[in-house]
């Protein structure tokens, strides 16, 4: 059985990570969400793969930033907002159900919020490999 959870794990991190991947270029898809959920399946099926995932240049900051400050770069917040003011503008003009239209709306707004309310880093935090560790 524990084998079996393992893999599932480690599937599980693959599906995330490839999800990811896919975020960077898909406009309205996220990456760094799926990047959080890979590196903590893959803590616990596969902790190299997790190393991989903190060391990658592209993903690995704003991982670790999140794990060791629960902090989001500028510039993801930017994007962020971007892609949610994008995301307002397509409901409001193509959604007619008004109950469904404001619910979603007043949603996104309130994560937009709660992104620009998180701090952003403040260095590096702890080395990749301690992260791996705990």
């Amino acid at each position: 059985m524990h084998s079996l959870r393992r893999a599932a794990y480690i599937a599980l991190a693959w599906v995330s990570f490839c999800l990811g991947v896919i975020g960077v270029f898909v406009p309205l898809m996220p990456t760094t969400c799926f990047m959080l959920l890979a590196v903590w399946a893959a803590s616990r099926g596969s902790p190299r793969f997790a190393l991989w995932i903190r060391e990658h240049p592209r993903f690995g900051p704003a991982v670790v930033a999140w794990e060791g400050e629960r902090a989001i770069p500028r510039h993801a917040k930017w994007l962020a907002g971007a892609m949610l003011s994008f995301s307002i503008l397509v409901l409001l003009f193509t959604l007619s159900v008004v109950w469904l239209k404001v619910t979603l709306v007043t949603g996104l707004v309130l994560l937009g919020l709660w992104i620009a309310s998180r701090p952003e880093p403040r260095g590096l935090g702890a080395p990749p490999a301690q992260l791996v560790r705990r």
